[in-house]
């Protein structure tokens, strides 16, 4: 992961991609009453194509951002191996608020909807396409180009950003938390599939934790 290369360039083109198809999609979404989870995956679809074209065009390939395609298995293996691991303490925190009389689910509550069709349409989207999008833009992108100036700085400026850009009620547990792993699967890893997997895993846990 060329960490110190990443084009300044890189950045604005990325932001101003992702800025721009957020603003046409809620756009069309709004106007066409189209349903939010289908078109949402579209988005976010068009999202990473249009970043892995920045990196390629602007970059060294995609190696730049350590996700040059043969270092997706061994990715995947470590990040299911994180999410374990993660999952193992998340779980064993959760214990331990029950037994101090806290409901560790409403930390982690996401709100679903309604239909089975819907509900479907949530779990792909949220647990398989946007995953890769986030990834590439907040830990591909912005982490790498800030992790010039230290991980420190790297890990607390895409982790603000990251909670930031993702509007929740109250304290935003999982998303600091998130930001964090994330930040910090991807630098001892070197290997955007890692935190792509937790983040992925991660968001699929918690959507199964909220149907209780």
């Amino acid at each position: 992961m060329a960490t110190e290369t990443i084009k300044l360039k890189t950045v604005a083109l990325t932001l101003v991609a992702v800025t721009a198809t957020e603003f046409l999609g809620d756009l069309i979404i709004g106007r066409l009453a189209l349903t939010p989870f289908i078109w949402l995956g579209v988005l976010r679809l068009i999202q990473t194509g249009t970043i892995v074209r920045i990196v390629a065009a602007q970059e060294s390939g995609l190696a730049t951002i350590g996700w040059e395609l043969s270092t997706w298995p061994e990715g995947l293996k470590k990040g299911i191996v994180w999410s374990l691991g993660f999952g193992l303490i998340a779980g064993g925190t959760m214990l331990v608020l029950y037994v101090m009389g806290h409901n560790p689910l409403l930390l982690v509550r996401s709100p679903l909807p309604t239909t089975n069709a819907q509900l479907a349409g949530f779990f792909l989207v949220g647990g398989f396409i946007a995953p890769v999008a986030e990834e590439l833009c907040f830990r591909g992108i912005l982490y790498t180009y800030f992790r010039r100036w230290g991980i420190i700085l790297a890990l607390v400026a895409s982790t603000i950003i990251f909670v930031v850009l993702h509007a929740t009620h109250g304290l935003p547990v999982t998303q600091i938390v998130g930001g964090i792993v994330f930040a910090v699967a991807y630098e001892i890893s070197h290997n955007l599939m890692v935190p792509i997997t937790i983040h992925a895993l991660g968001n699929l846990a918690i959507f199964s934790l909220s149907l209780l």
